[in-house]
C-alpha cells in the first residue's frame, strides 16, 4: 500500500445534508457477488429520470464536471444503513476524496479502508469552495493530510478528520486485509508455533 498524504482533482458538489446510502447506491444494486461494476448505481435514482429513463439534471450528470474526483457535500454525508457498496461505488466510480461539513462514522470508516479521504470543513469553506467550482469547473482542489489543509486557487482553508484515519493514510496502512496479505509469512510463522494447531 502507498501513503497517501494529498489528494487532487476536480470537484463537483452533491448539495444537501444527510445523504444516506440508499440514496448513493440503491438496493437493486446490491446483488453484485463483487463490488466491480457498483459504478453504474451510483447516485442511479437522483441521475435518472424514473419515468422516461433519461438523464436528469444533477450535478453529476453535468458535462464539465465528468472529470471531477472530489465530491463536496454537506452534513451527516454517507448515513442510513452500513452497506459498504456505498463508498465502493464512489470508488468505483473515479472519485478520490471527499469533502463534508459531517460524516456517518461507518461510512467513513468504509471509505478509509478503500484509500478514500473523507475531511471535513466549515459550512462557510465548503459553499466558498463550492461556489468556485460551479464557476470554475475545471480547476483543481488539493487535500493536504499533513498539514490538514484545503487549497483551490489562492485559497487556503483548514481540514479535518479523525487522528486515527489520518494516520492510517499517511503511513500507507489503511487497508486491514493488504496488510495480512503483506505479512502472510509472519502469520504462518505464529500459527506454526502454536501448540494448538
Amino acid at each position: 500500500m502507498s501513503a497517501i498524504t494529498k489528494v487532487s482533482g476536480k470537484a463537483v458538489t452533491v448539495a444537501g445534508n444527510d445523504i444516506d446510502t440508499d440514496r448513493i447506491i440503491p438496493a437493486k444494486f446490491m446483488k453484485c457477488v463483487t463490488f466491480d461494476d457498483l459504478a453504474e448505481g451510483m447516485f442511479y435514482d437522483v441521475k435518472v429520470n424514473p419515468n422516461t429513463g433519461e438523464l436528469t439534471e444533477h450535478p453529476l450528470n453535468d458535462p464539465k464536471h465528468a472529470e471531477a474526483s472530489i465530491i463536496i457535500s454537506g452534513e451527516n454525508f454517507g448515513c442510513g444503513s452500513s452497506r459498504e457498496h456505498a463508498p465502493q461505488s464512489i470508488y468505483r466510480s473515479g472519485f478520490r476524496a471527499i469533502i463534508a461539513e459531517s460524516f456517518a462514522e461507518i461510512f467513513y470508516g468504509n471509505s478509509t479502508t478503500l484509500g478514500m479521504p473523507c475531511v471535513c470543513g466549515s459550512a462557510a469553506d465548503l459553499a466558498a469552495l463550492s461556489e468556485y467550482i460551479d464557476e470554475n469547473p475545471t480547476a483543481e482542489v488539493t487535500f493536504d493530510l499533513e498539514a490538514l489543509q484545503a487549497s483551490y486557487g489562492d485559497v487556503t482553508f483548514p481540514i479535518t478528520m479523525p487522528e486515527s484515519a489520518r494516520s492510517s493514510l499517511i503511513s500507507g496502512k489503511f487497508d486491514p486485509l493488504a496488510e495480512l496479505m503483506e505479512n502472510m509469512d509472519k502469520i504462518e510463522a505464529t500459527a506454526e508455533a502454536l501448540p494448538y494447531i
